[in-house]
């Protein structure tokens, strides 16, 4: 294959776009086995009660997914996409070893080290190689597709792992799956995804602006300070992630607290990214047609409005309704964001800056893991999640002060 013999867009790519999508969800899983259940066996197996210690784990995967991020893009635009995919897999194989077996604590925060590494290898590299394959013209819809795959991915293993959880067991039962998870991911990757380098040849050539190589270096600074839309989309995806880190860690000991049950904590937990999942495929095809800003805008805002809600409820009705809004507003704005990085960097550096981006964007667990824990510890849950509420809200009022449109 050459540069001059490919040809970009979703049609002209279907065959392996579609095994990304489908390496995409089995990436996706692999955090979803964690979603429902780690607070529950910190409480239950290891006897941590601040709320900070229980987040430890949020803070590990989002600190180690962030430099996984970062290193993801340079590497793809040095060694090859395929590579780099192939290599997140093989360092996801001892987590649900480690998961299912860990004597303490030490051992689930190390599980989510190599877990964060692999998520930031295995989850940039599907959206980096879907953008390749796709070319300027739908990127919104090829991000959007990557996305719903991912999270519908999450939701189904929160779920089924709560499920599993209820009638067997905390422990290993409901981590057996993900050692299917990542035997099919790594089979996949290595023997029917194909590099997709050529792509963005293709692209540079046919691109009208040129530009002078940039340094990772330069590239940092563009993305993080000096380019007003880039640096938008960093702090609204950092702060997107933050409620989300939140999300991971207090709603369930918020639910447990309400006197749910663990089946019904699981279906909480699910139906956050399970709509964050399905919406995404119309909201990224959206973006396309309507422009980048306003979708963020609006996203940052209906996620604090679900949120409040969630905060506000006096049951499970009151929850769902919450976390459905919580999961449009994500959707609105997740694949949006990688869309106007897309828009933004020149094809020669946008593997760069998708890194940089998802960098800032999974610190967000992080900050949003310690904030949230700390002020929970402080000050009660409420407060915790009011406060990442505000913060939200704020986001969004940047973006719409700061970013232009970027839709070519």
């Amino acid at each position: 294959m050459t540069a001059n013999s490919v040809r970009l867009g979703l049609q002209e790519n279907w065959a392996q776009f579609s095994l990304l999508v489908l390496v995409n969800a089995f990436v996706g899983s692999m955090v979803g086995l964690e979603r429902s259940i780690l607070p529950a066996i910190a409480q239950e197996d290891f006897g941590i009660a601040a709320r900070a210690a229980i987040l430890s784990f949020i803070v590990a995967f989002g600190l180690t997914k962030a430099a996984a991020n970062y290193i993801a893009g340079r590497l793809a635009d040095r060694y090859g996409r395929k590579h780099v995919l192939v290599a997140g897999w093989l360092i996801a194989v001892p987590v649900p070893f480690l998961l299912m077996y860990a004597p303490d604590w030490n051992w689930i925060i190390a599980a989510n080290v190599l877990l964060g590494v692999s998520q930031g290898l295995t989850w940039s590299l599907t959206v980096i190689m879907k953008i390749d394959l796709a070319g300027p013209r739908q990127r919104g819809l090829a991000t959007g597709l990557n996305e719903c795959a991912g999270y519908l991915a999450v939701a189904a293993s929160a779920w089924g792992t709560a499920w599993i959880a209820a009638a067997y067991g905390l422990r290993p039962e409901p981590f057996y799956l993900g050692i299917v998870f990542v035997l099919l991911g790594l089979i996949l990757s290595v023997f029917a995804i194909r590099e997709t380098r050529y792509h963005v040849a293709h692209e540079s050539n046919l691109n009208a602006r040129t530009e002078r190589p940039l340094s990772q270096r330069e590239v940092f600074r563009r993305t993080t300070f000096t380019d007003r839309n880039l640096s938008s989309a960093c702090q609204a995806g950092l702060v997107n992630n933050l409620n989300d880190g939140m999300a991971w860690g207090l709603f369930p000991l918020l639910f447990a607290a309400s006197q749910m049950t663990l089946e019904q904590i699981g279906v909480l937990a699910a139906v956050y990214p399970a709509t964050w999942g399905i919406v995404q495929l119309a909201t990224g095809a959206w973006s396309d047609r309507i422009g980048r800003k306003w979708l963020i805008v609006f996203g940052m805002w209906v996620q604090a409005a679900g949120i409040a809600v969630v905060l506000l409820s006096k049951g499970l009705a009151d929850s769902i309704m919450g976390a459905v809004l919580l999961g449009i507003g994500t959707a609105m704005v997740y694949p949006t964001l990688l869309a106007t990085i897309g828009d933004v960097a020149h094809p020669s550096w946008r593997a760069s800056a998708v890194g940089v981006y998802r960098l800032w964007r999974d610190l967000g667990y992080a900050f949003g893991a310690v904030l949230s824990g700390v002020l929970a510890d402080a000050f009660g849950l409420p407060a915790a999640v009011t406060a990442v509420a505000v913060l939200t809200f704020a986001s969004g009022v940047v973006v719409a002060v700061r970013m232009r449109e970027t839709l070519p």
